[in-house]
This record gives structure tokens, sequence and C-alpha cells, in this order.
């Protein structure tokens, strides 16, 4: 267990700068825009310090009690009662504010060990900076610059010098058999509500204004004595809608975190249907080859013949998609849920799956003994052998001559008759096909002397036979 740092202040002031400054990444989003951050997000600081801690970055205190900048506030402290030490963030160019007093009473009466961070006093005299929040109080006050790594030294030092050996925050749990799971999918369809359900808890700012998860927030769970991380994404836009710079961010976060899961769940509203944007984002996910199952949520605020609607839309839209799982959920009552991860269980030991060369030499012989590939220009490809290529998803490289001229419908046979075989589940499977080098290709036959005199004659005496 380690000690846990919370950085709180007003928007904007570089609490998510100071946050990557301190872990050394690029987790949190970092925009001019005020109030890009909203939900709590952890890191591990281990610069040259001795003992490393837990950093928690926290959306700005915006001073409302409604609507999403109260959610905020109330991630924010949060945060801030379950640390060991509060860095209090404040902008030095700007100097105090009443938010900043506002912010300070609340911190007093918190009683926890707090520091004054002076941000961006690159360019200024640091010093100045300082003077200007002497009112406050504060024994510790720490000129930095997080852009551009200034007085980092000095706020962890100072910083060890108070955090407690052990801490009650757990260090990241990097275990392989852990199972990655990101949910995915349109704004406004469910994934906070869902993965709130899931840990017991408002973890993520759930709203019903579309967009209100901006960043890829993980959060570890066990349950059933297994574990996982479940990563919750901001919701994908088409890109004709996407216009704000932090909305591209998010995006791109949201398709970092397809690339490291290994079970990507996509939510629908059965309300909608399948929309172009499902298709799109079904389409992100089977670009990255990951394993999928598909959520379709509140679906219990439906009716008898809308369910019967909604299930003949499902089985026709997607029917590309056929051999994922379609789990019908409830986010916000939490019916559905040991569905669910029965699914996820079953698409992660299918993508994960390890293959024995010989098993699946056979099932291509099986394969080609059902169902020879076509004659192409009086050719038959021949599929001689195969083996495994990796996994997540499972992938099978086919040696073979003229293998080129396979037809795609074929390719999906063999694609279809493995997942039979070997009953794969929610994952898609790929197919490498690799032909023999041909030792005379480029090479030409060059004629002896005697092999020229021998063409010359023929071609005297076919002339006097004309």
């Amino acid at each position: 267990m380690l000690p846990l740092v919370a950085l709180v202040g007003r928007p904007n002031v570089g609490k998510s700068t100071l946050f990557n400054a301190l872990t050394r990444s690029r987790d949190a989003l970092v925009h001019d825009e005020p109030g890009v951050t909203r939900d709590r997000h952890y890191g591990v600081c281990r610069l040259e310090a001795a003992r490393p801690f837990v950093v928690v970055d926290t959306g700005g205190i915006a001073g409302s009690d409604e609507g999403l900048a109260g959610a905020t506030a109330r991630q924010s402290r949060a945060a801030a009662e379950e640390a060991d030490l509060v860095l209090f963030v404040v902008d030095g160019r700007e100097g105090p504010s009443a938010l900043d007093d506002e912010i300070l009473g609340w911190l007093r009466r918190l009683d926890k060990p707090t520091f004054l961070v002076v941000n961006k006093v690159d360019g200024t005299d640091p010093r100045v900076a300082v003077a200007e929040f002497a009112h406050y109080g504060f024994r510790t006050v720490l000129p930095v610059s997080s852009a551009h790594r200034q007085g980092l030294d000095e706020l962890l030092e100072q910083a060890l010098a108070v955090l407690p050996e052990d801490g009650d925050a757990p260090l990241p749990d990097e275990d392989p058999a852990r199972i990655r799971v990101a949910f995915v999918g349109r704004p406004n369809v469910g994934k906070s509500t869902l993965v709130n359900r899931l840990l017991g808890e408002e973890r993520m700012i759930a709203s019903e204004v579309p967009g209100t998860t901006r960043d890829a927030i993980a959060v570890d769970l066990e349950r059933d004595g297994r574990k996982y991380r479940l990563i919750d994404t901001a919701g994908l836009r088409r890109k004709s809608r996407v216009e704000e710079a932090v909305e591209k961010f998010s995006i791109v976060k949201t398709l970092q975190a397809i690339e490291q899961c290994q079970v990507a769940v996509i939510l629908l509203d059965a309300s909608e249907g399948v929309t172009e944007q499902d298709a799109s984002v079904l389409g992100a996910v089977l670009d990255a080859g990951r394993a999928l199952v598909i959520a379709v949520n509140k679906w219990d605020g439906l009716t008898a013949y809308q369910r019967e609607q909604a299930e003949a839309l499902l089985s026709r839209k997607l029917a590309f998609v056929d051999w994922a799982e379609a789990v019908r959920i409830s986010a916000l009552h939490g019916s559905g849920l040991r569905e669910l991860f029965n699914a996820i269980h079953r698409a992660h030991a299918s993508a994960t799956r390890r293959f024995g060369t010989a098993e699946v030499t056979r099932a291509l012989e099986a394969a080609v003994q059902a169902n020879p590939p076509p004659s192409v220009r009086g050719h038959a490809p021949k599929l001689r052998f195969a083996h495994p290529g990796g996994d997540n998803p499972p992938t099978f490289v086919v040696h073979g001559n003229r293998l080129r001229t396979l037809p795609d419908s074929y390719r999906r046979y063999l694609e279809n008759f493995f997942r039979k075989r070997f009953r794969l589940v929610g994952t898609p499977v790929r197919f490498l096909f690799k032909e023999g080098e041909n030792p005379y290709e480029g090479r030409r036959n060059e004629l002896t002397e005697r092999q020229i005199a021998r063409r010359r004659r023929l071609m005297r005496h076919v002339k006097r036979r004309k």
C-alpha cells in the first residue's frame, strides 16, 4: 500500500500538467480550455524519489454544486478526503481569486496536511508570485512550473518528508491474469453508469449530458475471485460532428484504450437500435482485433413489442459480427450483469487460447477435405499445413502454393470452420497465408552454344517445310 497525494484547485491552474510531470506520462488530458478533467485519475510517481507514492488528478472546483460542476467538485473532495497529503495548486500568474479563497476555507475544515503549490511561475519572479499568496498562511509554499518541470525536486523532497511509510492507496496491479475490459460506444449510452454499477460506488461522473466523460479512466475490480481492469472511455461521434480539440484528444484516448484492452464491451441504446456510429465503433474494435461483447443497455425500459422490434433490428444489422455475444442489460438497475461477465469470460478465454501446431494442421486438413478450394485458371491452391501465429486475436498461419488465388469466400469459410471447430466465441479470427518461395523465380535459362546451334538447324528445317 502506498501513500496518496491529491491535486486540488480551481479549473485551469495546471493540475493535469503537474500530474503528467510527476508520473512521467501523458495519461491526463491537458488543454487550455478550463474544465477538461472531470473524473479522478490515479497514477504512480516514481521520479528520483526513494519511495513511490500515488498521485490523483482531479477536476477543477468551480464553486457550484449543481450539474457537471457539482459532480466534478464531489470527485475532488472525495480524492482529498482519502489523501495523505493535499497539494493545493494555484495560478502564479493570475494571483489569488475568490474561488481560491473558497477552496482554502474547505481545505482548512478538512484538516489534512496541505501544501500550497504556486504553478506557472516560469517567466516571472517566483518570490513575487509566492508573496501574493502570503496571506493564505501556509507554512510550506512551493513555486513550480509543471510545463517546464521546474521546482519538482523541492516538491518531492517536501512531500516525502510528510508522507507516511505506508498508506491506504493500493499499488496498481499489473498482474497479467487481470482481464482488461474497455467500455466503448456512442455518447450517452450508459458507459459510466455501468462502470459505477459494477464498482458499487459513484466512481465516474454519470450525467444525461452527452460527452460527460472525456478521458479514459482505468479502475481495478475484483469480483468472485477474478481480477479486472475496467476502462471507461469517452463516447465516439462522427468525425463531421467533432469540432472541439478536446474531443479529438478524447477520441485518441478511446482508440488507445481499445488497443490496450483484451475485451471490448460495446454499449448500444436499446431504444435507438444500431446506428451508423455504432457500426463505426464496431469497426474500430474489429480493426484492433479485440474480443467483443455487445451490451444492449436500457433494455428494461422497452415494452414487449419494442423488444421484439429491437431483436429483429439487432439480428439484421449485427449479422457481420454474429460470432459476438449480445447481452441485454440495464446499467441503471443492474440487471443482466452476471450474463455480461459470463460473456466477457468466454470472449477472453477464446481470444487468449493457446493452440498447438498439430491440432491446427489437422483442422486445416479437415476443412480442405470437407470443402476443397476452387480451381483458378485450371490450378487449385494447395494448403499444406498451418500453425498458430499469436493470440488476442487467435491468428493462424497457413502455408501452401498458389494461396494468392484463394477467393475471399473461401477465406471466410476457413474462419468460420476454425471458429466452429475450436468453439471460439466473441473473438475475431485472423489468417496469414504464406506461399513457398520458387527457387527459379527471376532466373533466366541461358542456352549453351550447342543448344543455340541445334535451335538454328531446327528453324531452318521448319522454314524449308513451309
